[in-house]
C-alpha cells in the first residue's frame, strides 16, 4: 500500500513505534486503512496488545468545566506477540469508522476545534501501565446527506457560527459514541424573527441521518429566552435525487411553527435540556403552502419535503 500520512515516531525503551495511513482524509462509515511499524531494540521485546483510538476535544455537560481531550473510539487491531532484537514487525490494518464519527471539514476547510486524531496505544511488557503512543492527524469529510444539509442551509443564508464536539448522549436518540457534534448557526433572514440561533445535530447509521434542530428565541432587552427542538430522519439511499432546498425549509418552517406554538404556552425563561421533545420520534415536515407560524406567513420558498416520516 502507499502511506501518505506518518506519525512522529515515538520511543519506548527498545521499542520505536511509527503509524502511517493511506490518507489522513476519510468520512463517516468507511475503513481507515494503514500501518503500525514496531522496530525493536538489542532485546526482544513483548507486544501486549495494539490498540487503535479517535481522540478529540470535547465539552463537557457541565458548562463550568472547559473542554478535555477524549477517546470516542477504540479497536484493538492485534496482540500477544514478540518483536525479535534488532527487527522490524509491521501491522496493516483497516479501521472501520463510526456512522457518527465527527465531521471535521467543512467547504474544504478544517475547523481547528473539531481536530480529530486517530491514536496508537501500544502495551509491552508485564507492567499494565508500560507502553507508547502516537498519532497522526484524521479529517473527517461530511457524508452526502450531510454536505446536502449544510449546503443548504449556507443556500438559505444560515452562518455557522461555532461547532463543538459534546460529551454526552441525547434521550431518546440510538447512538453509538458518547459523544454528539452540534453545529451552531445565526439564522438566516428569510426566518429570522420567530427564532435567532439554530443549532444542528447530526446522529447517522449506516441507513440514514437523524436530523436535529435546536433553535432559540432570545429577547435581548428582557433578557428572555425560549428553546425548543425537533427532529428529522432522511435516507442515505437517493439523497442526490432529493430537492435539499425545498426538505430543509420544510424542516425549519415545521421547526418554527412548533417552537411559536410552544411559546405562546410556556414560560420563556424555560430551558430545554434533557426531555421528551428528543425522546419522541422524528416530526413531520409541513407541507407545501403552509406559512411561519408566529410570523406574517406566506408559503415559504419550497415544498415539505421527504424524510419526515417517524421511525
Amino acid at each position: 500500500m502507499r502511506l501518505t500520512g506518518v506519525s512522529p515516531e515515538s520511543g519506548w525503551p527498545g521499542l520505536g513505534v511509527r503509524t502511517t495511513v493511506v490518507s489522513p482524509s476519510t468520512r463517516p462509515g468507511l475503513r481507515f486503512p494503514g500501518r503500525v511499524m514496531l522496530s525493536a531494540g538489542d532485546r526482544d521485546v513483548a507486544v501486549r496488545h495494539i490498540a487503535l483510538g479517535l481522540v478529540a476535544q470535547a465539552e463537557p455537560d457541565d458548562p463550568g468545566r472547559g473542554p478535555r481531550l477524549v477517546e470516542f473510539h477504540q479497536t484493538s487491531i492485534a496482540g500477544p506477540f514478540v518483536v525479535p532484537a534488532g527487527r522490524r514487525r509491521a501491522v496493516d490494518f483497516a479501521l472501520p469508522l463510526p456512522w457518527e464519527t465527527p465531521v471535521t471539514i467543512f467547504g474544504g476547510v478544517p475547523v481547528m476545534g473539531l481536530r480529530t486524531a486517530l491514536r496508537t496505544e501500544v502495551a509491552v511488557g508485564a507492567d499494565p501501565g508500560a507502553g507508547r503512543s502516537t498519532s497522526v492527524p484524521v479529517f473527517v469529510h461530511p457524508l452526502p446527506v450531510q454536505q446536502h444539509v449544510l449546503a443548504t442551509l449556507d443556500t438559505l443564508g444560515f452562518v455557522m457560527r461555532q461547532a463543538a464536539l459534546q460529551l454526552g448522549r441525547l434521550p431518546g436518540v440510538e447512538q453509538t459514541l458518547g459523544v454528539h457534534q452540534r453545529l451552531g448557526y445565526w439564522v438566516g433572514p428569510l426566518y429570522a424573527g420567530p427564532i435567532t440561533e439554530l443549532e444542528v445535530i447530526f446522529v447517522a447509521d449506516s441507513v440514514g441521518l437523524e436530523v436535529i434542530l435546536w433553535v432559540d428565541r432570545r429577547l435581548a432587552l428582557a433578557g428572555a429566552t425560549h428553546q425548543s427542538i425537533s427532529r428529522f430522519r432522511v435516507w442515505h439511499v437517493g439523497a442526490d435525487q432529493q430537492d435539499w432546498p425545498a426538505v430543509v425549509d420544510g424542516w425549519l418552517r415545521s421547526t418554527i411553527n412548533r417552537h411559536a406554538a410552544m411559546a405562546a404556552h410556556a414560560d420563556w425563561s424555560a430551558q430545554v435540556t434533557e426531555s421528551a421533545h428528543v425522546s419522541r420520534p422524528p416530526d413531520r415536515p409541513v407541507p407545501p403552502g403552509m406559512g411561519l407560524g408566529g410570523t406574517g406567513g406566506g408559503t415559504g420558498i419550497g415544498g415539505g419535503g421527504g424524510g419526515g416520516d417517524g421511525t
